[in-house]
């Protein structure tokens, strides 16, 4: 009888410590320039091993305005292969070009309360300018991940849910010194709560 219960324990058990090796953790970045001070809407992604295959979606829409002669956000993230709305809210038009390598695309001038769209297959970084008002400049970083968000005004991305074990951690800005403003470093997600700080240098 003690056999028995000592197997019929065993059996449950091994289950519940599978789970729990497997279990998801929340992940916290706080990036930060030379000076210690926190870097504003940096995007950080997280490409972890355990993620599961599948539709990639976030709760932001995906759509870039322009607004006060701005694209709002400044940043966007966005799952790849998603299309992009660009509605004008300006009463003045605006065109919607870029010439990075991710998205070479032109879109002519539109007017108020006109949208116009673009789809984004590839991965990376693309700036976004307006060829008519050359201050207007907005990025949208086309991710392949899930985890994927933009750092708060305390320098500071907080992400949930992420697979443990082994995972790759990218930063990105606009005006990051690395190569295409991004670095990216290996670490391991615990399952716990994994908090980080990454310095970064600035333009």
């Amino acid at each position: 009888m003690i056999k028995l219960a000592l197997i019929l324990v065993s059996a449950i058990a091994l289950p519940l410590a599978a789970a729990w090796s497997a279990a998801p953790g929340d992940v916290r970045v706080q990036v930060v320039d030379e000076r210690g001070m926190p870097v504003r809407d940096a995007v950080v992604e997280i490409a972890a091993s355990g993620a599961a295959a599948g539709r990639i979606t976030f709760p932001w829409r995906m759509a870039m305005a322009q607004k006060n002669e701005q694209f709002v956000p400044g940043t966007l993230i966005v799952a790849r292969g998603s299309t992009v709305a660009f509605p004008n809210l300006d009463r003045v038009r605006h065109s919607v070009y870029s010439f990075s390598k991710p998205a070479r695309f032109s879109i002519d001038l539109y007017g108020r309360d006109q949208t116009r769209s673009q789809n984004f297959p590839i991965a990376g970084s693309v700036a976004i300018g307006c060829n008519i008002h050359d201050a207007m400049r907005g990025y949208i970083r086309v991710v392949s991940t899930p985890y994927a968000v933009k750092t708060d005004h305390n320098g500071i991305a907080a992400l949930t849910g992420v697979p443990r074990g082994a995972a790759t951690v990218t930063v990105w800005h606009p005006r990051l010194r690395a190569p295409g403003g991004e670095l990216s470093r290996k670490t391991t997600i615990t399952g716990g709560s994994d908090r980080t700080k990454i310095p970064v240098k600035l333009r």
